[in-house]
């Protein structure tokens, strides 16, 4: 990989609008026969894509697997529009990384180290050690970011507005800019921001390059304004720039005299896709599974959470909290049923191997104490259903999300949106949707267990009326700024 500034800068391609993130709107399987399958995804990035009505618009992404790579090796210019691929007339341009710098970029850097601290999850007595395998991962996050750079670089049209989306492309706007300063750059962080005191568990130059990476683009945007205050206080506590905290601008002198930029901050609060949840949601294979999980519950009251086995998730407090409150209020025995979908995450790294077995361990624990021939207190699935969570969501008379740390948490959003009959929602202060919704929720102390189980108790026990009504309001809340519009703001904003 050369140098991209001199490499890059004089290119330019025809795309007025370019997305980059790491997963794109498109992956691609192996037939029995060797030929390749494709599949789009789904999500807030994809649908809000969808609102750019211009055909020149580009997705730059990462191959993920040997069949993404394989796609890519064979588009020209690994654009898999012109492979004759069908992107759903999206133009795509996915990066074939090498696989060991992808690894160490993604694995290593991104969800072994930048989501840990934005999400405050290290146990600090025994980690992190920053050593000398973490250098050559970070040399790799570096290569892989540079590889959005170039890419980017080559497709945008002059002046053209670039989105690039959260914490695995940190460095990509700085080093674009470079290449190529008549662009417009904004970058979108879909995490918290990790207060000063915990971001210094990087390595200095580590910490300081994250930052300055990110204000290389013209608008840094975030979830919640709390998190858009953090990345504030982070770059004035490490770099010395100046804040504007009611314009919600950050202002850095660069090391050559009169090298002086400002980046704005913006806010925009990701909503659920209402009229797409509430068409999906009744579809017949979620009615199928309704009736599945009905006849199972057997009109006894119920608890959902759907989530991750995510660390963040906090799954394994949530199990806990459901024990305490069987535990003391024998009332709800064999009148409460607690769904909890747990889907595999992030399966390649230790951590959440043990975490994923924890929730089975205390999920066991849990019927072996309570279970009776009548009655199952506890569903656990670890496998990934949508159809099942929507019809889950449909059922649920408490909603339990309670993240240790959560940029936004659009479960938290889409319960409401879906339920049948109104539903309560008990809700982590630490999670985005927070600021949003904490009028009609019930608010908890992620690490207070006890709190937690009285929190529902409180919504089992919610007068109908009450709980169908937060709950309409819980879902104008949660549908204020869909993804297309969400997406849109932003680009508008450039």
């Amino acid at each position: 990989m050369g140098d991209l500034t001199t490499e890059r800068s004089s290119a330019t391609g025809t795309a007025p609008v370019l997305v980059a993130s790491n997963r794109g709107p498109v992956s691609f399987g192996t037939a029995d026969d060797g030929t390749l399958t494709l599949r789009r995804g789904g999500g807030g990035l994809v649908s809000g894509l969808s609102a750019i009505d211009d055909p020149n618009a580009v997705w730059v992404c990462a191959a993920l697997g040997a069949a993404d790579r394989r796609a890519a090796a064979e588009a020209p210019d690994g654009r898999l529009d012109r492979a004759g691929h069908d992107v759903g007339g999206q133009a795509v341009r996915m990066l074939d990384i090498d696989p060991d710098t992808f690894a160490c970029a993604y694995n290593g850097v991104a969800n072994s180290t930048l989501w840990f601290v934005h999400h405050l999850l290290y146990a600090t007595p025994t980690a992190p050690s920053f050593d000398a395998d973490f250098r050559t991962e970070w040399a790799a996050y570096t290569a892989y970011n540079t590889a959005f750079a170039e890419a980017l670089a080559a497709e945008a049209a002059p002046g053209a507005a670039v989105l690039v989306q959260d914490y695995h492309l940190s460095l990509t706007p700085a080093l674009l800019r470079a290449a190529r300063p008549d662009l417009r750059i904004g970058h979108f962080s879909h995490t918290p921001w990790a207060p000063p005191d915990y971001y210094r568990l990087l390595p200095d130059d580590v910490a300081r390059a994250v930052l300055t990476g990110i204000l290389g683009a013209d608008r840094a945007g975030f979830l919640t304004r709390r998190w858009a205050l953090a990345f504030a206080d982070c770059c004035e506590e490490l770099l010395g720039a100046v804040v504007d905290r009611e314009a919600l601008t950050v202002t850095l002198t660069g090391p050559s005299a009169g090298e002086t930029r400002t980046t704005r901050l913006g806010v925009h609060a990701l909503g659920a896709d209402a009229d797409f949840l509430r068409e999906r949601a009744h579809r017949p294979d979620v009615d199928e599974r309704l009736a599945v999980l009905r006849e199972a519950v057997g009109g006894r009251r119920t608890i959902v959470r759907v989530d991750r086995t995510e660390l963040s998730k906090n799954i394994v407090r949530g199990l806990q909290a459901y024990r305490h409150l069987l535990r003391t209020r024998p009332e709800w025995h064999d009148r409460v049923v607690h769904i909890a979908f747990a889907y595999p995450s992030r399966t390649d790294l230790a951590e959440y191997r043990a975490y994923t077995a924890e929730v089975r361990r205390l999920a066991g624990e849990i019927d072996a104490e309570f279970a009776t021939d009548t009655w199952k207190p506890l569903i656990l699935h670890v496998d990934d259903d949508f159809p099942r969570s929507l019809a889950a969501y449909r059922l649920a008379d408490v909603a339990l999300v309670n993240p240790i740390r959560d940029g936004m948490n659009l479960v938290a959003k889409e319960v409401p949106v879906v339920s049948d009959h109104g539903c309560a929602l008990v809700l982590s202060r630490e999670a985005g949707a927070h600021a949003e919704l904490a009028e009609d929720a019930l608010t908890v102390n992620p690490y207070d267990v006890i709190a937690t189980a009285d929190a529902l108790h409180a919504g089992l026990t919610m007068a109908e009326e009450e709980r169908a009504d937060r709950t309409k309001r819980l879902a104008a809340a949660a549908t204020a700024l869909p993804p297309q519009q969400w997406f849109l703001d932003q680009l508008s904003a450039l």
